[in-house]
């Protein structure tokens, strides 16, 4: 399995150092264009303003869908995924559509991540509703199984109780069938939706005890509704990987980000960030997602693609 393991790169969402407009997109490419062929995918996020609380919200936030057009285009050496998209922001037949235009444009190098959504200020400065979290996440199920039918049949019908279709035609169809990602860690109800529908599963930033423990939850849904935990593709993220020469720069290359103040951290030299790592290769990750907090320097990258993964891969 060590030798599938593979690595994503987690875009940057908006600016932390105040660029704006072009400067920002600019520098987007740029970090994207000189990694491929040293990471395997890269991954934008569904946000329409900064997600965290410690960003200004007039900072640019590029919109996910359509900076995967162009950059997918511009980048033809690496694939692209959502991380994730919210499935309340689109109607799910118009996002099987887009992801299926998508998936036929790059050739097969698309991923689809889906959540259900959690922005409350973000729904409603957009005039979306916001229901309540379980009926997100009963949308969420819904949505995924309309994306599946309609990748797979010619005219695809459903009738739930949040979403319906009626002999809905998703032309071209995708080939082959972007993978499908659920993003969540819900013991009861995100983790069923990933065992029943999912392709690949994602949670961001738990430790590697509690990324454990969702696994042991996932193989027991997994066991519920008749589904092999291994077709799972497992994945994880983390927000700040930080990783220099010396334990000391990778620190300050650290301290110097938002993004090292909450959830699990990559912080060392190449030897610590691969000892770090580990754990969750042990557990059966096979795609990581990671967000290299010197961008967009590409220094910290390259020697993670240089010295952590050949690590890793071994």
């Amino acid at each position: 399995m060590k030798n599938q393991i593979q690595f994503g790169l987690r875009g940057p969402d908006f600016p932390l150092d105040g660029s704006r407009g072009k400067v920002f997109t600019d520098q987007i490419v740029s970090f994207i264009e000189r990694l491929q062929g040293k990471f395997d995918s890269a991954w934008i996020a569904d946000h329409f303003v900064p997600w965290a609380s410690f960003m200004d919200p007039l900072a640019d936030t590029p919109e996910c869908w359509t900076s995967l057009a162009y950059l997918a285009g511009r980048l033809p050496g690496i694939d692209f995924g959502t991380i994730v998209s919210c499935q309340s922001y689109r109607n799910p037949a118009l996002l099987a559509k887009m992801s299926a235009t998508l998936q036929t444009f790059t050739g097969g190098r698309f991923i689809l991540g889906l959540g259900a959504g959690w922005k409350k200020d973000e729904y409603l400065a957009y005039g979306y509703d916001y229901p309540e979290r379980a009926d997100r996440l009963y949308q969420l199920e819904e949505a995924v199984q309309i994306i599946r039918m309609m990748w797979r049949t010619p005219r695809a019908s459903f009738h739930g109780k949040y979403y319906h279709i009626d002999e809905a035609i998703c032309e071209p169809r995708p080939d082959p069938l972007p993978p499908l990602m659920v993003g969540g860690g819900g013991r009861k109800i995100t983790l069923r939706i990933a065992a029943q529908y999912a392709d690949w599963w994602n949670f961001p930033g738990c430790s590697a005890v509690d990324y454990k423990e969702m696994l042991d939850v996932l193989r027991g849904h997994c066991q519920k509704v008749g589904r092999g935990y291994d077709e799972i593709v497992k994945t994880w993220c983390t927000d700040c990987v930080a990783v220099g020469p010396t334990p000391q720069v990778a620190q300050a290359i650290a301290e110097a980000s938002p993004f090292s103040r909450d959830g699990q951290t990559i912080i060392g030299t190449p030897e610590q960030a691969a000892a770090q790592l580990q754990p969750f290769v042990d557990l059966g990750v096979q795609h990581f997602i990671l967000r290299f907090v010197d961008f967009p320097s590409t220094a910290g990258a390259e020697l993670f693609a240089s010295e952590v993964i050949p690590r890793l891969r071994a």
